[in-house]
């Protein structure tokens, strides 16, 4: 019931075209506005004072509100560097609507290169929160209150975990039309009908109805061009989407078709040792393929780790030393597996430094 509500205010809010008042922080940001707001958080116990940036961007009408937030998880500082590059992107002069673009929510995790807040809490579990309740809740609760809650629509960008890598995906609740065709214009390859978590941001926003997308690709405390510039341009692409940018007028190439995993699964480690892949991120891999061998530190032997099931490497770790049973590589299953890993094989090379450096002669991506 109550998300019903929010999601008729949502559609009431986009349908009219009318200028409505849009406040973040206690301040009143207008029609035709770039403002930074700081949103005050607990400060440290040396009395440093904390806050939340909040780039909000207006256009000359009123419309969608799109969040885009980063580093909810503090070591994840792909979506950083994406909302950096986001906001110097040329064509937000013709902004319909407004951006709201969060660059770092766990400012405690970042200061100390973690995942989680201080009080060891993953801040991704601790939506909606509570004003009066822990520190990831409190943080939670801000947030939902100052920038969900004024929001039509979000997209949150993650990483892997330390030592593991993700290839840009996209997952979602697929099933609700509207997040599905959201999904497919990001433009990336892999797309995830991935349920929702107790405490997760997305299943915050779903009580809230609004359609969320959540951005997965690269590793923590490590920068990822391919993932960063697939990211700038997947938010454009939502943002042309829902009408907040002008379309394109012509296509530069045919925009690739995303495809829908039926199901994902991990291989895990057989043995402890020391951990060599043979296969990559982004590789088309067969049910009983190799995809690394361990070795035994002390030469007690080499043991094989075989694919459990035919798909796309989408996760894999990054560092060499495992133990038996833990999580090597992360496979998704789609029905056209052939045809998935072509499509991925394009998406990687078209957005490698070195293609975008021959196409337009600057290390600067392109504008999207």
């Amino acid at each position: 019931m109550q998300a019903a509500a929010h999601a008729r205010g949502r559609e009431a809010r986009v349908d009219t075209g009318m200028p409505n008042e849009f406040f973040v922080g206690g301040e009143q940001i207008p029609l035709r506005s770039h403002r930074l707001i700081e949103l005050q958080l607990p400060p440290l116990y040396i009395h440093s004072p904390l806050t939340i940036p909040v780039h909000v961007m207006r256009g000359a009408r009123d419309g969608p509100r799109l969040f885009i937030s980063a580093a909810i998880h503090g070591d994840e500082l792909n979506g950083t560097e994406i909302i950096r590059r986001l906001l110097k992107q040329t064509t937000l002069k013709r902004l319909r609507g407004t951006l709201v673009a969060v660059p770092i929510v766990n400012v405690y995790g970042l200061l100390n290169h973690s995942r989680y807040l201080p009080d060891r809490r993953d801040l991704n579990r601790s939506f909606p929160g509570s004003e009066k309740g822990s520190l990831a809740g409190r943080v939670a609760n801000l947030f939902m209150t100052e920038i969900v809650h004024n929001c039509t629509h979000g997209i949150d960008l993650h990483t892997g975990a330390i030592h593991r890598s993700n290839l840009p995906q996209i997952r979602a609740n697929l099933d609700d039309p509207e997040t599905l065709q959201l999904a497919e214009s990001f433009g990336v390859p892999v797309l995830l009908n991935a349920n929702l978590r107790d405490g997760s941001l997305r299943e915050a926003a779903a009580e809230d109805g609004i359609p969320m997308l959540l951005y997965e690709a690269g590793e923590a405390l490590r920068f990822d061009e391919i993932a960063i510039r697939a990211g700038v341009k997947g938010i454009v692409n939502v943002m042309r989407s829902l009408g907040m940018l002008p379309p394109l007028k012509t296509r530069r190439k045919k925009p690739y078709e995303p495809f829908i995993a039926r199901s994902s699964t991990w291989v895990r480690a057989t043995a402890s040792g020391l951990f060599r892949k043979v296969c990559a991120l982004g590789s088309r891999v067969k049910r009983g393929d190799v995809l690394g061998l361990i070795d035994d530190p002390l030469g007690g032997g080499e043991f094989e780790v075989n694919a459990t099931a035919s798909g796309i490497v989408i996760g894999c770790t990054e560092i060499p030393l495992v133990h038996e049973g833990e999580a090597l590589f992360h496979i998704a299953r789609f029905e056209d597996v052939r045809q998935v890993a072509g499509h991925v094989e394009s998406f990687q090379s078209d957005l490698s430094p070195e293609e975008l450096l021959g196409q337009t002669g600057k290390e600067e991506p392109p504008i999207f």
